[in-house]
């Protein structure tokens, strides 16, 4: 028994450290700088990433993640605590996915260095 759990602590303290990385309009993103949260509460919204800095807003959608960006801190904070995530999300950001006040350029995941270069 104590050589398995220490073989299997061994394995753990030798793996690899791998960041995670979603697909976002067909380019990878590492999560690494987006504070992410799940979001059991919303049959439409499964994941809610953010990173603070850029202001960019990652949006799990039904499977499919969307990007925002230029997304304040205070828009970012009332999307989280809305009482309907689907209701919110809707309103404010799926009307920005053509040419919206949350439109990110294509590049822009490039240009913040969180995709392909």
């Amino acid at each position: 028994m104590i050589r398995t759990i220490a073989t299997t602590l061994a394995l753990l303290w030798t793996a690899p450290v791998v960041t995670e990385k979603v697909d976002v309009a067909n380019s990878p993103v590492d999560l690494t700088p987006f504070a992410c949260t799940d979001t059991p509460r919303s049959t439409m919204i499964q994941r809610i990433c953010y990173d603070k800095v850029s202001r960019h807003l990652l949006v799990g959608v039904r499977g499919s993640y969307r990007d925002y960006c230029e997304v304040p801190p205070a828009t970012f904070e009332a999307f989280v605590t809305a009482r309907s995530l689907g209701y919110y999300y809707r309103q404010t950001f799926a009307r920005s996915d053509v040419d919206g006040p949350f439109t990110c350029p294509r590049s822009a995941l490039r240009q913040n260095g969180k995709g392909p270069t």
